[in-house]
């Protein structure tokens, strides 16, 4: 990447004030009219096959869909062979057999090379018979599959009580969304016949329907295995008709309760799309209300371009917005700055105070009131108010926090909210997870239909991490008992080699840098010995470029820890890290940041096409298109804020000087009347 020369030949402060303003400039350009930011959000290939498949089942699927789907999975085929389900990454079975099936449907001779190389890579991975539950069932339902091949997923799991370990609120929020649909399907196991030649049979490499089995004989999956057995037979006779027909319908009810809503079936892809296919197999029309409501909410993840068709697993809005207004500010807008105004406004109109799935287990949910205990909670998407996470709430929290505007007390009432949701979501182990509290049955993990390796949603150090760092905000310090426990359940996460695990990002640097940071800002001390081996393995696995980067198969070896081709993001990352643990002055600090301006684009943008986040390790990824750019400018930010005695603006643009001015004078925003509430809202929670 080519850096202009003017700035080349400016020093090393004034390239970093450039570099700063270019990308503020940058982010501002693309701010949404109602104050917004919202970029694309990448997945695989299996998110174009899935949805030929629906639209097939429904009735939907038209040439010109099915031609323009078709040419953008040629684009991502493999040079021998199927496709990846990440950038660098190896063959995917499950994907590609949906590939080479949707390939197949467009017309694609079978003896055209990247058919044949496709085909043999699938036989050479075993088999369609080697694809995963959900890829199964979707085969299955448009008779590529049989459903005798396919584990039971008994609709009756909707009838255990809430407090039972296979509730369906012990698993996660988005395996719910997407198995109480999917159990409805597969109760009744539809079949909608294809077309005379769109048959994959010549991927069966063997007619070995067995569902894999531990090599051990005692296992809890084995048990869940000949369990599916005895399900299975009672699903085929019938023994007890009326209990089936009443846990169907009681399917039938939720999964209207909570797909009408704006948004879909929380959100996602997967869960949106067995919404609408699920009532098709009771009898529901596609311009019934219901289903009507579904297609055109799963239309807005479409994106159509000339000659290709490509989807989304969801939008990301709220978080894309609220880490926008986090960069910016930390690398210098002021806190009234109109567009940090405007984007927190757009927020605050995107709080959830009405009760979801998150209520069953929150913090002394059976005496919520509205009038007595009054929470909210933000989501992920445009729309999704039955799955608020924690994650987005204090990124929004923190967001917030930055801003001053004319609503100031109505964003001090919804940060009070805020607050009080998030410490009523504190788990039983001192961390925080995503959707849900406790969600950590780990059995649930062993049934026959776990194999997306996403059934339960447990606490992770990435998001304990940053809730420390959003309490901090508001005057939560070492000293609160629910920041002690957040403390001890960091320590027991460590690796031994000093590493976090990252759930949410790729991976160890991501767990790691976001920990660092999280301490750093509660008030924890930065000289202990656990935080020095986290110090030292960012240090040891930083690239001879002075950037930093990790595979995503790192989630599968750790043997690949720490180790890829250097990134802007993870860059951002590994830097906030160490200038967190106070080696802003290190040599490695000092040729990261030479890293990303180097790096960055003359438009003030980064490049960036791997993958970087992460939906469920080993199965989805995710690549955020603005990663690349709101978290170099949040860690140049950083870096310069540290230099504020000796940090001179570069006049790119008036009003960009005059911004970096005004923020290297401001005080940091904690108030004692934040403090005082702080702890005022502990003993109410």
């Amino acid at each position: 990447m080519v850096q202009s020369k003017e700035l080349y030949s400016l020093g090393l402060r004034d390239r970093l004030a450039a570099g700063i303003a270019g990308a503020q400039e940058w982010l501002l350009e693309r701010q949404a009219n109602d104050g917004h930011w919202c970029a694309e959000l990448e997945g695989d290939t299996i998110l174009e096959s899935e949805y030929l498949i629906y639209l097939h089942f429904i009735d939907k699927l038209d040439q010109e869909t099915l031609r323009k789907a078709a040419n953008y999975i040629r684009s991502k085929l493999l040079p021998g062979g199927g496709v990846a389900i990440y950038p660098g990454g190896p063959v995917e079975i499950s994907a590609s057999v949906k590939a080479y099936m949707a390939l197949k449907w467009a017309g694609d001779a079978l003896d055209a090379p990247h058919m044949v190389r496709t085909r043999q890579a699938i036989l050479d991975h075993g088999g369609i018979t080697k694809c995963n539950t959900f890829t199964k069932m979707y085969l299955a339902m448009i008779g590529l599959y049989p459903w005798d091949g396919c584990p039971a997923i008994p609709p009756e799991l909707i009838l255990f009580p809430k407090w039972f370990s296979f509730s369906i609120y012990n698993m996660s929020s988005w395996s719910r969304a997407m198995l109480v649909p999917l159990a409805m399907i597969r109760a009744n196991e539809p079949v909608k016949p294809l077309p005379v030649g769109w048959e994959i049979d010549e991927l069966w490499a063997n007619r070995n329907l067995a569902l894999p089995r531990d090599e051990e004989t005692f296992t809890w999956h084995n048990f869940f295995l000949a369990w599916n057995t005895i399900l299975k037979f009672l699903h085929r006779y019938h023994p007890c008709r009326s209990l089936r027909r009443y846990a169907l319908r009681k399917c039938e009810r939720w999964v209207i309760e909570h797909g009408r809503t704006p948004g879909g079936l929380g959100a996602i892809f997967p869960a949106m799309a067995n919404y609408v296919m699920s009532l098709r197999t009771i009898g529901y029309a596609n311009d019934s209300y219901l289903v009507a409501h579904g297609i055109t909410e799963m239309e807005q993840l479409k994106i159509e371009d000339e000659d290709t068709v490509r989807l989304q697993p969801c939008f990301s809005p709220v978080w894309d917005t609220a880490i926008t207004v986090n960069a910016l500010h930390e690398s210098g807008l002021p806190a009234t700055h109109p567009a940090l105004q405007h984007a927190a406004r757009w927020l605050l109109d995107k709080e959830v105070r009405r009760p979801g799935d998150w209520i069953i287990k929150h913090s002394e949910s059976h005496r919520y009131t509205e009038a007595n205990k009054p929470v909210g909670a933000w989501f992920f998407e445009y729309h999704n108010e039955f799955y608020p996470d924690v994650d987005d709430t204090i990124m929004v929290l923190m967001a917030l926090n930055r801003v001053q505007s004319d609503f100031d007390r109505e964003k001090s009432a919804a940060i009070r909210r805020g607050i009080r949701w998030v410490l009523g979501m504190q788990g039983k182990d001192g961390g925080w997870a995503s959707f849900d509290k406790d969600n950590d049955k780990w059995l649930f993990t062993q049934v026959p239909f776990a194999d997306h390796n996403a059934m339960i949603d447990p606490s992770t150090s990435d998001i304990a991490a940053r809730t420390l760092e959003c309490l901090s905000h508001f005057g939560f310090t070492v000293e609160d008992e629910c920041v002690t426990r957040a403390l001890a359940y960091i320590r027991r996460d460590q690796c031994p080699d000093g590493s976090w695990f990252g759930r949410w990002g790729t991976n160890y640097i991501y767990g790691t840098w976001q920990v660092l940071r999280g301490l750093r800002t509660i008030g924890e001390d930065m000289r202990l010995p656990y935080i020095r081996r986290a110090v030292a393995w960012i240090k040891n696995h930083q690239n001879a470029d002075g950037g930093w980067g990790e595979s995503l198969r790192s989630y599968e070896d750790p043997a690949y820890k720490g180790i890829g081709e250097s990134t802007a993001s993870q860059t951002a990352w590994a830097l906030m890290g160490l200038i967190s643990a106070g080696e802003i002055n290190s040599p490695e600090v000092s040729r990261g940041i030479q890293y990303l301006l180097d790096a960055q684009e003359i438009d003030g943008s980064w490049d960036e096409q791997i993958f970087t986040g992460t939906g469920f390790p080993k199965v989805f990824y995710l690549r955020y298109h603005y990663y690349r750019h709101y978290f170099p400018l949040m860690a140049l930010g950083m870096y310069a804020r540290h230099h504020v005695h000796d940090f001179p603006p570069v006049r790119r643009e008036q009003q960009k000087s005059k911004a970096l001015q005004q923020f290297f004078k401001q005080p940091r925003l904690f108030r004692k009347v934040a403090r005082l509430r702080a702890i005022a809202l502990l003993d109410e929670v």
